[in-house]
């Protein structure tokens, strides 16, 4: 049996070029002018896919759209817009749709989106949400909702803005996405927009024509073209420059580029997420970011928690890390003393399951035999936070958030050697004291202070 279509418009021109071009991917349409006369075939039969104009002699397409995600949410609906109306485009989508085209409408859009729609099946959300527990870890009630929020965000092609600090796994999420939806089989590509320099950043994007420049000796396809059909991850957004932010936007609504040096436009079936671990409605309000592209991009945001709020989790990851890197050199897995666990509970972890992971593979190097204890992890006692920031008791140091320019690695090691020089300050650099008054061992203290530098 062919897959159903539904259409609803009242336009005979637009119906005719569905009908057509759905008839010609062996899909069988139906057709209604009307929201009465649709929601009535939709209580008589069930349909792979709906498409819907945004005017209709008797509402708003958006109330269709809201309705069917109300009683048939695994119906994936696309609407039609008006050329450059994109506002209603963004509202759409967040109010449930799939996608949307916008008049004229392109085939070869419209043909890639089909069959992007008819991927999608009733039968995956609960292959989704097995998957999304592998790749995602974690049994709190956060990463339970978060889990499920990248469900419901896999079986639709809106753009997502995926918030939070450095080091809580926005990227593994991003990647998620893209894994459990209908763009699987397509490319993921990643690109940390804060590392292209201002002056290739228009040609790493959009690709360039032999001749376009110096250097340009060759055609090249840039990272639209790469993503073509699947994900195109941003992270970082908030870096990108402001010229390259225009174009990106541009890019975005038109779903065409042009590259540098070329006259056509070429057509890209890209879907966009982006991400950053600044404020990006602070950019917004500062000049740094254009209201317009945010607007964009953030048509749903999805927060990423920070390894603090969810410390129940940390066993479980901990134990899964270990593993991993046990794989990774072929030995046995190595396992933690209660005594360690608790302190890795107890600790906040400003850098997240990033300093999670590089804390155990600095423990493996210490560890004698296959365990390891809290002296090998190398933590520093830490209370509970005081605002942004966590006291180191006796010390009276504060440990706070990076700077959102600052890289994480380098904050950590500035506020790493700021506790030890206080404490070998308060000791008259007595390392067996200021190695008891940090909590840490004596070998550990003597290894930092090889790393800082102060020895």
């Amino acid at each position: 049996m062919n897959p159903q279509a539904l259409i609803v418009d009242d336009e005979p021109d637009i119906l005719d070029l569905l009908s057509m071009t759905l008839s010609g991917m062996s899909i069988d349409c139906v057709s209604a002018e009307t929201i009465a006369e649709a929601e009535r075939l939709l209580s008589q039969q069930s349909f792979d896919l709906c498409f819907t104009d945004m005017r209709l002699p008797d509402g708003d397409g958006l109330q269709l759209v809201k309705k069917i995600q109300e009683s048939h949410p695994d119906l994936p609906v696309a609407v039609i817009t008006a050329y450059g109306n994109m506002d209603l485009a963004v509202t759409a989508l967040k109010s449930g749709a799939f996608d949307f085209v916008s008049k004229p409408l392109k085939l070869q859009v419209l043909r890639e989106l089909v069959e992007a729609a008819l991927k999608l099946s009733p039968n995956r959300p609960h292959k989704i949400e097995r998957r999304s527990r592998d790749r995602l870890l974690g049994e709190t009630e956060l990463m339970r909702e978060l889990r499920g929020k990248v469900a419901k965000l896999a079986r639709s092609q809106a753009p997502v803005y995926i918030s939070g600090e450095s080091g809580t796994g926005k990227e593994l999420v991003a990647r998620l996405i893209h894994d459990l939806g209908a763009r699987s089989e397509k490319a993921f590509v990643p690109v940390n927009c804060g590392a292209i320099p201002n002056e290739l950043v228009e040609s790493e994007f959009f690709g360039h024509k032999k001749g376009a420049f110096t250097g340009a000796v060759a055609d090249k396809q840039g990272l639209f073209q790469h993503a073509h059909g699947g994900t195109l991850f941003l992270d970082e957004v908030a870096d990108l420059p402001l010229m390259m932010q225009v174009k990106l936007l541009r890019a975005i609504q038109e779903k065409a580029i042009r590259p540098v040096g070329g006259h056509d436009e070429i057509n890209v079936d890209v879907r966009i997420l982006s991400a950053t671990h600044k404020n990006l409605a602070e950019c917004v309000e500062k000049g740094t970011f254009r209201q317009d592209l945010f607007y964009r991009l953030n048509v749903i945001e999805l927060h990423v928690p920070p390894l603090r709020e969810r410390q129940a989790d940390i066993q479980l990851l901990a134990e899964h890390i270990l593993k991993k890197l046990a794989g990774k050199t072929h030995s046995a897995v190595t396992t933690l003393t209660a005594e360690a666990m608790t302190a890795l509970q107890q600790y906040p972890f400003p850098g997240n399951v990033r300093e999670l992971e590089n804390t155990l593979e600095r423990a493996l190097t210490w560890a004698e035999g296959t365990r390891i204890s809290a002296e090998d992890l190398m933590l520093p006692a830490i209370t509970q936070p005081n605002g942004n920031a966590f006291t180191i008791p006796e010390t009276g140091i504060s440990i706070s958030a990076p700077a959102l320019n600052q890289d994480l690695e380098s904050h950590l090691e500035e506020q790493e050697r700021a506790i030890i020089e206080k404490a070998l300050n308060e000791t008259r650099w007595n390392k067996t004291a200021a190695a008891k008054r940090l909590g840490i061992s004596f070998r550990a203290l003597r290894y930092k202070l090889k790393k800082l530098d102060l020895e």
